[in-house]
């Protein structure tokens, strides 16, 4: 059981040492929250059957839901050597 936990290497690495997220990973995730609520903001102020609700406020929940949180999970920069 404690080798599932532990990767046979030195203590001091962490196991998921490569799955850390930087600076950009974070801001493209708050860009994305922000949009995503930015979207169901425009669709709240909206009437029921107006243009923002059923055009506008889906596309912003589209971007933020489909496109900028994967994105910002999966970019990693690439390390220069």
């Amino acid at each position: 059981m404690s080798n599932l936990f532990h990767n046979g290497k030195d203590s001091s690495d962490d196991l998921f040492g490569s799955w850390s997220y930087g600076k950009e990973n974070y801001i493209l995730f708050a860009v994305g929250i922000i949009t995503i609520i930015l979207g169901y903001v425009i669709m709240a102020l909206g009437e029921t059957y107006s243009f923002q609700s059923l055009s506008v406020a889906p596309v912003f929940l589209f971007i933020g839901y489909l496109i900028l949180i994967p994105a910002s999970l999966i970019y990693k920069k690439n390390k220069q050597k």
